[in-house]
């Protein structure tokens, strides 16, 4: 990885003071007309008001986004539409987390996202978003209790054909963060990450075929509508699994932790989910950064407040470089198998062993 980009934010352990979680209950506006940020904190459904026409942006600086990842933890499949604002795409990408091998990679292009291709405004209650691009349909449908994922396009001479279906528990929450960036007050991220989402499908590609069962396979939703600085760097961290408790009875459990974007003293984008319900902790951090050449040894995560102790043993460094003249994102995307314990909001305390997930490192000038 290129030594160009710094480690540019602050770990937690140097902040002066410990960082506030500002919760949002009811439904706020996002942006002033003129484009100005007016929310900043997190909040367990999203209850932010996005209107695009107030984002005030540059060529490329507007980015939407909806990204599903589709794993059992020996196959991935990723899904994802992005706008961004200049152009976009329509990626599926299918691969094996055992053997490294890059089963398909296929985008669709698109020029142009002012007026065509506007995903919807949110992420997490019932919205259908069905379009075609370039030479794929897709058709993402989301209802109360399910989600469906439909696509279909040809990549070098063959088809490929996605579809999944996933269940939605009544009433599951998720985490809502919205982040300032301090050069300027228009600037912001802003995503949803929705957890905990048994899904079962086929991805067929050609002749191969891959199948996803309940049992196993999870979907997470990473779902942006950004304006951003041009030069940034994230850590993505997230995984969803049933676990057994002393009596014998099966739990949904999940997390997520994304730090180093923006300004996080309003809320960190931290939380573990357990049946259904988010339970929010502080920042987070892992002990050793893993730039340039450790992203294949442990990695120790730790929260400020204790809450979260787990240590990955990774098995497979998904790394990719996009690198095109308008930016470029550099991306180690860490799986592995994740152990240690979290503590819920009533102070009850799991013990996490071998579960599969994520973390990634990401670079990027976009």
């Amino acid at each position: 990885m290129s030594e160009e980009t710094p480690r540019t934010y602050v770990p937690f352990n140097e902040w002066k003071e410990p960082s506030k979680q500002i919760e949002y209950t009811e439904s706020t506006p996002l942006l002033a007309p003129d484009g100005t940020l007016l929310a900043k904190g997190w909040a367990r459904h999203n209850v932010f008001d996005y209107n695009r026409d107030y984002v005030k942006t540059g060529i490329i600086s507007r980015k939407e986004w909806d990204f599903y990842q589709v794993s059992d933890g020996k196959f991935m499949l990723q899904l994802s539409f992005a706008n961004i604002n200049a152009g976009g795409y329509l990626g599926v990408k299918f691969l094996s987390l055992e053997t490294g091998e890059v089963i398909c990679d296929s985008t669709q292009y698109f020029l142009g996202g002012q007026n065509k291709h506007i995903p919807p405004a949110k992420g997490d209650v019932p919205n259908r978003f069905k379009d075609k691009v370039g030479a794929a349909e897709f058709d993402f449908n989301t209802m109360e209790t399910s989600r469906t994922l439909w696509c279909k396009s040809v990549h070098e001479e063959k088809d490929i054909l996605c579809d999944i279906t996933m269940d939605i528990m009544p009433g599951l929450e998720n985490i809502t963060t919205v982040l300032p960036f301090d050069e300027d007050k228009t600037r912001y991220f802003m995503t949803t990450k929705q957890n905990c989402m048994p899904c079962e499908g086929v991805f067929r590609y050609g002749a191969y075929e891959y199948k996803f069962s309940k049992e196993d396979s999870f979907c997470t939703l990473d779902w942006g509508r950004v304006n951003t600085i041009h030069k940034m760097v994230w850590y993505w961290g997230n995984g969803s699994a049933y676990i057994t408790d002393e009596n014998g009875e099966k739990h949904l459990f999940g997390f997520e932790i994304t730090w180093a974007i923006g300004n996080e003293s309003n809320a960190t984008e931290t939380c573990i989910f357990y049946d259904g319900k988010a339970h929010k902790f502080g920042a987070v951090d892992v002990e050793t950064f893993p730039k340039p050449d450790k992203y294949m040894e442990p990695w120790k995560f730790v929260s400020e407040d204790g809450r979260f102790n787990m240590t990955m043993i990774p098995t497979f460094d998904h790394h990719s470089d996009l690198n095109l003249v308008v930016g470029r994102m550099h991306s180690h995307q860490v799986h592995g198998l994740w152990s240690g314990d979290v503590t819920l909001d009533d102070g009850t305390n799991l013990e996490i062993k071998d579960m599969y997930a994520f973390c990634e490192y990401v670079e990027n000038r976009w």
